[in-house]
Order: structure tokens, then C-alpha cells, then sequence
């Protein structure tokens, strides 16, 4: 029986779910309860991590419902000090920050320890956003690229934690903002020259030695099996012994036997391969299609630049994001530290990612 339209609970039918963009909300809830699978397998079918991740979940979702309802223009403001703090957090990172496993990524504020480059995952897109819907009627040159020295501070910064993954992918959704913003193919074109020319002296005087080693093991990882090697291969024994319908799940021997390492955040999509299959990977694929495709769509439709901008550069960021990971996984990409989108466990990861889905879903309503 259907809720009239016009009594009180379809009146709070309606308001709890129109700001939910469908497509967008049941993609997302699919993926999250075939994580829950995934997370109790890859956990030793321990509960503990599978209710602190359905826990932020939940709290994603109040999040979510607020953001999304919420127009992107109010939400614009904030773009500036969401990106002055990330940038000052960031520097306090550079001289405070707390040093784990040789990396200085967090900052340790008393109550909490924090990783700023989190908060730069949203704050940096929407700040170049901002930048061009201000000047959106006198744009030229010299716009493109003071935005692109927005993208470059933080990067920087990051880059010098040592953090080389989260700072390509973090720059990158910039950068995005920049493309759909009008950037000549020209230009383009010539700053892929550039960095091709330049690749020499990025490897020779950029690069550390343990991100030279894994580009390194990433064309042979045969050479150091039990050393930089053991993740991709191990990984990619336990995707390729999953077959075409997969082991099923619990049954995963790579997984069980630990094998794989970190199966429960970078890796995870190991132990999906091994239970489910090429089947699987093949629905996960499909989600991951269908949420980029309805986020280009969206981006297509918005009315404003800074709309446009925004939708198209989070929704290639969800893609890079999911692609990096595939890849490294897969054995195609080097090892990064790069958590498979809304499957991975990971508090902050799951929260990130749901807010861009959110501020995609705000960009619909205000289409719509």
C-alpha cells in the first residue's frame, strides 16, 4: 500500500529520501553489504572491524543526508577555509607531525590523531572550483594557472611526508577541476611532453629509493619474491586461484593461511578475486561503471561552473581511486597506499568517500 503523498509519513517519506540520488544511493548500499562479506572473510571472521566499519557507515550516511540536501552553492563558501586549514594542517605536519613506519602523515592534536591530507581529498576540488566560478566571466591564462598553484601547494606537502600516491591521486582531483574548466588540448598536450621529458629527472632526483624499488618490482616481481615482490605476487596468486566463479566465500586459502597482506584495506580486492571470481569482479566493475557514469552525467546536467567543475573532477577521483587500486592489486600498477573505495576498511576512507557521493548527490538535487 502506497504513503499518500500529502499525510504526515509521506510528508517524512519524501523529505528523508529526495535529496538521495538513487542510482548514486543503491549503487553505494550495494557495494557496502558485499563489503561486510568481504570484510569478515578477510578479517578471520572476526566481527570487530566489520562493526567499526559499520558504525562509520552509519555516520556516513547521516552525513551524507545533510550534504546532500544542502545546496552546493552554500556548501561553496566553506570551499576557502576547508582549504587554508587542510594547507595549515598540513605545514603542521611538516614541523609536529607524528612519524609511523618511517612516513610523517599524521598530525596529533591531543584528542585525536588526524591524517590532513583527508580533509584536502575534498577541500582541494571544490577550492579550484571556487577559483574559477569567480572569475567564470573574465577567465584567461593567468587563471589556469594560479589554479594550478592551488594544486601544486598541497601536493608539495604531501609529497614531503613521504606520501607519493595520496598526493598524485589528491593533485589530481585539482587538476580534473582545471580540464573541466576549459584547460586548450593544447596545453595539455604540451604539459604531457613536459612531464614525459622530464621523467629522467623525476626518477633520478625525485623519487625515493623505496618508490624506485616498487616501480622496479611492479616490471619484474620475481626478483625479490620474499622482499618488494611478495605483495603483488601473493596478491595476484590469490586473484588468479579464484577462477571464473571463485573459491566461495570463506573458503579463500591465500586468505585464510594470511598470504595476503593488509587483506582488509589496500589488498582487499585479493581476497574479493579469490572467493568470488572473475563474476564478482566483473558486478563490482559494473557498480563502479554505473557510479561513474551517473557522476559524469550529473556533472553534464549541472546548471553552474562551479557545479560542473566540481561533479566531474569527484567523479574522476572515484575513478582513479578504484582504477589505482584494481591496478595494484592486479599486478599493472606499483604498490600504493590507496584503500578500495567504500570497501576497504578504514574510518576516515569511508567517510571521504561518502561525502563525495553526497556532494555529487546535492549537485543532482539542484539540477533536478
Amino acid at each position: 500500500m502506497n504513503i499518500n503523498e500529502d499525510t504526515l509519513p509521506g510528508r517524512i517519506k519524501r523529505a528523508i529520501w529526495q535529496p538521495m540520488d538513487p542510482w548514486l544511493f543503491y549503487a553505494m548500499l550495494a557495494v557496502y553489504i558485499m563489503s561486510l562479506f568481504l570484510l569478515y572473510s578477510a578479517d578471520g571472521q572476526d566481527i570487530g572491524q566489520l562493526e567499526s566499519k559499520t558504525l562509520h557507515t552509519v555516520l556516513g550516511f547521516v552525513l551524507l543526508w545533510f550534504i546532500a540536501r544542502t545546496h552546493p552553492q552554500t556548501l561553496a563558501v566553506f570551499a576557502p577555509p576547508m582549504y587554508i586549514a587542510g594547507v595549515v594542517l598540513l605545514l603542521g605536519v611538516h614541523f609536529f607531525g607524528v612519524t609511523v613506519n618511517g612516513a610523517q602523515r599524521w598530525l596529533d592534536i591531543g584528542v585525536v590523531r588526524i591524517q590532513p591530507s583527508e580533509i584536502m581529498k575534498i577541500g582541494l576540488p571544490m577550492m579550484v572550483a571556487w577559483f574559477f566560478q569567480r572569475y567564470e566571466m573574465s577567465l584567461r591564462w593567468y587563471h589556469y594557472l594560479a589554479a594550478i598553484a592551488l594544486v601544486l601547494v598541497p601536493g608539495a606537502l604531501i609529497l614531503k611526508q613521504p606520501d607519493l600516491g595520496t598526493a598524485i591521486l589528491i593533485m589530481a582531483s585539482g587538476l580534473f577541476v582545471v580540464f573541466f574548466a576549459g584547460l586548450p588540448w593544447k596545453v595539455i598536450f604540451a604539459a604531457v611532453i613536459g612531464f614525459v621529458a622530464a621523467l629522467p629527472l623525476i626518477w633520478n632526483y625525485g623519487m625515493h629509493d623505496y618508490q624506485k624499488t616498487r616501480v622496479l618490482t611492479l616490471l619484474d616481481p620475481t626478483k625479490d619474491p620474499l622482499g618488494a615482490g611478495y605483495h603483488i605476487l601473493q596478491s595476484m596468486i590469490a586473484i588468479g586461484s579464484g577462477g571464473v566463479w571463485g573459491k566461495g566465500w570463506l573458503n579463500g586459502t591465500q586468505t585464510h593461511l594470511d598470504y595476503i597482506p593488509e587483506a582488509t584495506t589496500d589488498f582487499i580486492f585479493a581476497v574479493y578475486g579469490e572467493e568470488f571470481g572473475l563474476i564478482g569482479n566483473i558486478l563490482l566493475l559494473v557498480i563502479y561503471l554505473l557510479i561513474l557514469g551517473r557522476g559524469l552525467y550529473i556533472a553534464a546536467k549541472a546548471p553552474t561552473l562551479y557545479s560542473r567543475t566540481l561533479a566531474g573532477a569527484l567523479t574522476m577521483t572515484f575513478f582513479c581511486y578504484a582504477f589505482v587500486n584494481m591496478g595494484m592489486v592486479s599486478g599493472i600498477l606499483p604498490v600504493v597506499g590507496v584503500p578500495l573505495p567504500l570497501v576497504s576498511y578504514g574510518g576516515t576512507a569511508t567517510l571521504s568517500i561518502m561525502v563525495v557521493l553526497a556532494l555529487l548527490m546535492g549537485i543532482s538535487n539542484q539540477r533536478r
